[in-house]
């Protein structure tokens, strides 16, 4: 009889709790966007849909947008009109790396909330067997598409070797075209800086290929985010927004991490990612550290070492003239009104202590 009244209790208390606190329906929460391109752990958000996490469509929601009581819409496209669109400001948040983020940063100030992973070995310069030392590159096209990660990739690499990058030649080319020419064999395409799927696609393809260098000697320069304008931030579910789209990357981590779903939600995001199957996909994991706990997350963007990186990436940003001046770039929770690009761990901090 006590275990009934007590469960009796509760049952009431549940009750009392369930109609005091409303439940938003999709028309009733704020919305916000998000847009985001095929890429392993930008692809996590195209998943968290499918596995219902979260419901992309607009005015609906999944459990997490009920948990923060918002609506996020999921906009996927090519990685260029993604940053077109952000910069255009037709969406409210943008997956983007820590370079690419920097120009329209510059007229956006914007809000790093989350890294979601690390390019490590996913950024490759492939040259066919003959070549064996850097130094052979000299007097060859290198092909890459110019004024993004891949060149820096190269730059830095050179840098790295002890190599002047100005002995070298870069040739602006779209990494999926280079690659293709590459594995076709086509006359002068003995060396491509790519990213994969393409640096796997060719190294299966053309056996008499390697990877001469690639992002496992800058680890940690090349940081894939999740970026929210400042002025999203500002308005009523701004940060609700920006906390929504955190726990449910970490949720999908969480799969990710669990033996028992791992492989199907690697197939998941395989399916998000140029088609790869379960064994690329393990392959490619290795190669795109994902961020994938809250601790990781906030190490990162409270490091001393985010702050040298980021004055390498705008120097080399500014040299290049890929930005017409040096955006200025600040970290922590405490807003600037001069500060173009922040990192900022807060929010991250709010999803770890909100159960």
């Amino acid at each position: 009889m006590k275990a009934i009244m007590t469960m009796a209790c509760v049952a009431g208390v549940w009750l009392l709790a369930m109609a005091a606190t409303p439940v938003l329906a999709g028309d009733d929460a704020p919305s916000f966007s998000l847009a985001w391109s095929e890429y392993p752990s930008w692809s996590a958000f195209g998943v968290a849909h499918e596995f219902k996490i979260i419901n992309g469509k607009k005015g609906k929601l999944g459990k997490i947008e009920k948990k923060w009581g918002v609506d996020i819409v999921l906009k996927q496209a090519d990685y260029d009109p993604c940053l077109v669109m952000y910069g255009a400001g037709q969406t409210d948040a943008v997956c983007i790396t820590n370079m690419d983020v920097l120009n329209p940063s510059l007229s956006r100030p914007s809000v790093a909330i989350l890294p979601t992973s690390t390019s490590h070995g996913a950024d490759a310069c492939i040259v066919t067997k003959d070549i064996t030392d850097v130094k052979q590159l000299k007097g060859r096209k290198v092909y890459g598409l110019a004024q993004t990660v891949s060149e820096y990739c190269f730059v830095r690499n050179l840098e790295e070797l002890g190599e002047k990058p100005a002995d070298y030649k870069f040739v602006n080319m779209d990494p999926g075209a280079a690659a293709v020419a590459m594995q076709q064999k086509q006359k002068g395409f003995d060396a491509i800086v790519v990213w994969n799927p393409f640096v796997l696609e060719t190294l299966n393809r053309r056996k008499d290929t390697r990877v001469l260098f690639d992002s496992t000697s800058i680890p940690g320069e090349i940081i894939d985010m999740v970026v929210v304008s400042q002025d999203v931030l500002d308005k009523p579910g701004g940060e609700a927004f920006a906390c929504a789209v955190i726990d449910a990357f970490y949720e999908l981590n969480k799969l990710l991490a669990a033996k028992d779903t791992r492989d199907e939600a690697l197939i998941a995001l395989g399916e998000k990612f140029s088609n790869l199957d379960l064994q690329s996909m393990r392959k490619v994991v290795q190669q795109t550290k994902f961020y994938d706990t809250p601790k990781k997350g906030s190490e990162l963007f409270k490091s001393k070492e985010l702050q040298k990186i980021m004055q390498k990436v705008v120097a080399f940003c500014a040299d290049k003239e890929i930005v017409p001046k040096k955006p200025k770039v600040g970290f922590g929770d405490k807003k600037d009104k001069d500060v173009n690009l922040r990192f900022d761990a807060s929010y991250i901090h709010k999803v770890r202590e909100k159960k």
